[in-house]
């Protein structure tokens, strides 16, 4: 796949005014770019004082960072969002069926669609998960899907699976945006993004174990007011007007689980985790856990508590697994998938590996189990010396990478110091799937790399983020 010219999603190739652009571009004709960047400002302020941040790990100044964020939104049409919600659809169900498949009779491995290593030797595969069926089936109750446009198609860049962040800032977009430009709302059939607490309200019922009694009861996990995403975790106990708790605050008793309040112990039957697997129990998992809950594994085994997202999700999102989700589709739904994968050289395979060495300056490398932009070369924008590092790192563990074309990402209008440029997107959709259902947000997260020429979007990159609106037909 060479790479591709850039697509503007305003303009598309041709230069004319896509469609569902035709309404903000007449809108900024009469908009000075002073008092867009006036309301621009404006907005970061707000964000600020509200405490919308994140925290950048390894940053030596130690403080916590707005992620930028952009006045100029991503729109999206009505047929264009429905392709892609059943794709979506289609691709997140497979996975569901492939995790319910390894941690049970494991058919894909026995047709070799797969090879078993990356699986059961992968550091994400969870083995105490073979004698556990989660609720209602459902192992990833959250997740996000990353795409991309180029000027052929959407593509699938990543599948989020364990606990993807990233909604608050959805949210929170989407207020800002309603407080600053009513005018331009009105002017739109805009799809609501709110929906998503909705859709979590109910997923929390659908899932809840057969022992919860009446309106379940549920937290959000936090490690912690040092975790990068703690507004989030807040954000969200806040909207679902429930608790949010650290591990202290909770126990196990005769397998079940129980919170600690004023008013004595009160049973929890589902537990929104945002805490990595290896630290929810430390009787099963990391023995010098502080931040999960002894006993929460057995309680979870006697289905007296539903955890949300099921502890061995992220072996579905391994980046070596990725490259396999398209016969992982057509396996379990005998379709073939409709969301395209970017073109994949697993580097643990001789001939891939030798493909990617002999190539590095024109492909993107990642680690299978790194995210956030962290372990990753663009090779046509690395100097020869971090060409030549990278290509050692990945001869000592092949295993470990995967490469992929440079795709030249689409392009949106940014308010850019106090101007209008076009930079590159990405795109993450979030999905909720219940016992019966699987919804995807009509709306999403476009993050945006702010520097010019950049394809990195990562907020911990220095990205920042859009509005995303799916117009109503």
């Amino acid at each position: 796949m060479p790479l591709q010219e850039n697509f503007s999603e305003m303009y598309g190739t041709s230069g004319e005014v896509r469609a569902p652009y035709a309404g903000l571009s007449e809108w900024l004709s009469e908009m000075s770019v002073e008092e867009l960047a006036k309301r621009h400002g404006a907005a970061e302020l707000a964000f600020r004082r509200m405490g919308i941040t994140f925290a950048v790990y390894g940053s030596n100044q130690g403080d916590e960072k707005i992620i930028p964020f952009d006045v100029l939104p991503r729109i999206v049409s009505a047929s264009e969002f429905s392709d892609l919600e059943a794709g979506i659809v289609q691709r997140i169900n497979a996975l569901q069926m492939f995790l319910a498949d390894i941690y049970g009779p494991r058919e894909i491995l026995k047709a070799g669609i797969i090879p078993p290593e990356l699986v059961l030797a992968n550091p994400q595969f969870q083995p105490a998960m073979t004698q556990i069926k989660p609720p209602g089936g459902i192992y990833s109750h959250i997740s996000g899907i990353d795409m991309v446009r180029t000027k052929d198609d959407f593509y699938v860049l990543e599948d989020n699976l364990r606990t993807p962040s990233g909604v608050a800032y959805m949210l929170e977009n989407r207020e800002a945006m309603l407080r600053l430009f009513p005018a331009l709302f009105q002017e739109h059939r805009i799809r609501p993004v709110d929906i998503y607490i909705d859709y979590l309200q109910d997923m929390i019922r659908a899932v809840a174990p057969k022992s919860a009694r009446g309106e379940p009861t549920a937290v959000v996990l936090t490690p912690g007011s040092l975790n990068s995403a703690y507004y989030e975790h807040s954000f969200l106990a806040d909207r679902l007007g429930i608790e949010l708790v650290e591990g202290s605050d909770l126990f196990a008793d005769n397998g079940c689980m129980y919170m600690r309040t004023t008013e004595g112990p009160q049973r929890v039957d589902v537990i929104y985790r945002r805490i990595d697997d290896d630290y929810l129990d430390p009787l099963a998992f990391r023995p010098d856990s502080i931040l999960g809950i002894a006993g929460l594994m057995d309680a979870y085994e006697c289905g007296n508590v539903t955890i949300v997202n099921a502890p061995g999700t992220g072996v579905a999102d391994d980046k070596a697994i990725y490259s396999y989700v398209p016969e992982i589709v057509e396996f379990y739904t005998g379709e073939a998938a409709a969301l395209k994968n970017v073109e994949t050289y697993r580097c643990r395979e001789p001939d891939a590996l030798k493909y990617t060495l002999d190539n590095l300056s024109e492909l993107v490398v990642k680690r299978v189990d790194a995210s956030g932009g962290y372990g990753m070369l663009i090779g046509p924008a690395a100097t020869r010396a971090e060409i030549d590092e990278f290509a050692e790192r990945i001869k000592d563990d092949p295993d470990g990478y995967i490469a992929q074309p440079t795709l030249s990402l689409s392009t949106c209008p940014t308010v850019v110091n106090s101007q209008i440029a076009e930079r590159h997107v990405d795109l993450r959709a979030f999905v909720v799937s219940g016992a019966e259902k699987t919804c995807v947000v009509p709306g999403g997260l476009t993050r945006v790399a702010l520097k010019e020429g950049s394809l990195v979007v990562n907020s911990s990159q220095g990205g920042g983020t859009k509005d995303s609106w799916v117009l109503a037909d």
